[in-house]
């Protein structure tokens, strides 16, 4: 793995580079770099074994709103607690001192701030969004009680908790499902499952461009868009409606802290307007019993379609996603000044449509190929774009070993299981593939957590210095986002502003110093460097800012 450096100038105190350091190319100018003069120091005390301590910038504070990074956790893969070799959740509670210690400024943990667990609920499946019981766990994941223990460690964390709740469609083992089936067997129109779920009667038409299947000792259809083992749910009954909010409400009740909702835009198959009218109701609902709850809905299209969703809740922003995403192709040496505008853009349309909306941008998850397949770190590709997305609006998502930069791809198996690999933990963790897994073993990752936590120049301790930067500089998750054009399109920022203060944000994602005076840009009054973090370093002289290739800087 090509060395990594990440170095952090903070307001009061400078510290040095990390182990590991690469040496920096000389500036592209005619006009040699200039030192900031500051002496080397620092005053980081020993790290107890096993443990890698960072430098830790000046001011760095607790989120205060949900402008917060997540972790996405695939539950059955994280960690396994009682060697069964399934993930679960008392495993998640024996690895919160690796997601977030409680203490933000202690550079020892990741420190996200955030975590969403995939569908947690009794189901048949392994991936569990084929919901049998919404009123319980899993009994290969826990309890309510492991549920409840996890939401209070979470809490005294000052970390947010978010499941999956997939309630477009349920499972054929579903009692709402036995329910419906037995009340068409027995012809009972009048009974309230009769209509619980979309079907439709022999000798009717089909609804166009929707799967069906039969349902058994009836002449009737139910629909099944994703699988024959996932009937979709009737939202047109009052019924259904009632049922899902009385779901929401009891887990909001138990304390989490909100939902990611699975398939949203399928509510109303084909229906975006219909889909978006639901979603306004149901978070108008939910928003009466707990105003800050935290919401991201899957509409998995182009904006055009996802602004439809935007006055209900924040949805995932697609468009950053993937090989062929904008984060990918800024890092990639492509144009920055192309991904902040665009961002600009995004926000100014989210933000008419809902007052409190932000992106919510990721690589990938659960669903895609993972990020380090596309993103390399030995080209330092992958740190680009962790500095574009971490240092950037909103509320941006890391899949869980992203960090890592585990791997995993459908590939010729065409399998969803080789994106849901077991967490590379290398401490003898018991968690397992999940079944039908048919990915190499030797391909997982750059080392594991284990190891990487001991390594300065990991991809896992540049990802904690990332989040230190950013939470030093609250302007950047929740600010006022005005972007930057320079003519060099490699590189490229914006300015952020915050209860009357301001931060500036800069990425060169080529491997050639760049250097510019910000008098000439009107930036002249950012004279400090917060930090910085990449390949390389920045130093500031006046008001001429000198930054090394595939480094992002913070000044202020």
């Amino acid at each position: 793995m090509k060395k990594t450096v990440s170095i952090f100038l903070t307001l009061l105190l400078l510290f040095g580079p990390l182990a590991g350091c690469e040496a920096s190319p000389a500036p592209a100018s005619d006009t040699p770099a200039q030192s900031t003069g500051a002496a080397v120091q620092t005053t980081e005390p020993p790290a107890p074994a096993g443990e890698l301590a960072v430098p830790v910038p000046a001011g760095v504070t607790a989120a205060r709103d949900n402008n917060r990074v997540f972790y996405e956790i695939f539950v059955g893969s994280f960690s396994d607690s009682d060697g069964d070799g399934i993930g679960d959740l008392r495993g998640i509670i024996n690895r919160m001192d690796y997601l977030n210690d409680g203490d933000d400024s202690s550079g020892k943990s990741l420190g996200i701030e955030g975590i969403w667990l995939t569908p947690i609920f009794r189901s048949g499946s392994y991936h569990k969004y084929d919901v049998n019981d919404y009123y319980n766990v899993d009994g290969a994941f826990g309890t309510l009680d492991d549920l409840r223990e996890l939401v209070e460690l979470c809490h005294s964390r000052n970390v947010k908790l978010i499941l999956d709740l997939p309630i477009n469609h349920t499972g054929k083992s579903n009692a709402w499902f036995t329910a419906f089936q037995t009340a068409h067997q027995q012809h009972a129109v009048d009974d309230p499952y009769y209509n619980f779920y979309s079907f439709y009667t022999q000798g009717e038409s089909a609804p166009a461009g929707r799967k069906f299947n039969s349902l058994s000792g009836t002449d009737d259809y139910y629909e099944c868009n994703f699988d024959g083992g996932m009937p979709e749910l009737n939202f047109d009954s009052q019924d259904v409606r009632q049922a899902v909010l009385d779901v929401a409400k009891f887990y909001l009740e138990l304390g989490v802290d909100g939902f990611r909702f699975d398939a949203a835009k399928y509510v109303y198959f084909g229906d975006n307007a219909a889909s978006a009218e639901f979603w306004s109701w149901y978070l108008g609902e939910l928003r009466a019993i707990k105003s800050d709850i935290y919401t991201v809905g899957e509409v998995w299209d182009g904006d055009a379609v996802t602004f439809a969703y935007y006055p209900a809740m924040n949805c995932f922003d697609f468009s950053t996603c993937l090989a062929e995403g904008y984060i990918a192709a800024a890092a990639q040496k492509g144009d920055v000044n192309r991904y902040t505008e665009y961002v600009q853009s995004y926000l100014d349309t989210v933000k008419a449509l809902r007052g409190d909306a932000t992106i919510v941008p990721f690589l990938a998850n659960h669903d895609t190929d993972r990020a380090a397949g596309f993103l390399p770190t030995r080209t330092g590709a992958a740190q680009m774009a962790a500095n574009l997305l971490i240092l950037g609006p909103g509320s941006p998502f890391l899949y869980y070993g992203e960090e890592l930069a585990m791997r995993g791809s459908r590939a010729g198996a065409n399998t969803d299981a080789n994106r849901r690999l077991a967490m590379v933990w290398g401490d003898g963790d018991t968690v397992k593939d999940p079944q039908g897994t048919t990915y190499s073993t030797d391909l997982r990752a750059d080392g594991s957590a284990a190891e990487q936590m001991l390594q300065a120049d990991s991809l896992y301790s540049y990802y904690k210095q990332l989040i230190l930067l950013r939470k030093a500089n609250p302007e950047i998750a929740g600010g006022e986002y005005s972007a930057l054009r320079f003519n060099a399109t490699n590189v490229g920022g914006f300015t952020a502003t915050l209860d009357g203060k301001s931060c500036l944000v800069l990425h060169n994602t080529t491997t050639e110093p760049f250097k510019t005076d910000l008098a000439n840009r009107g930036l002249a009054d950012y004279t400090v460097i917060s930090g910085f973090v990449g390949l390389g370093s920045a130093s500031l002289e006046g008001t001429v800012l000198t930054l090394d290739g595939q480094t992002s800087v913070v000044l202020r």
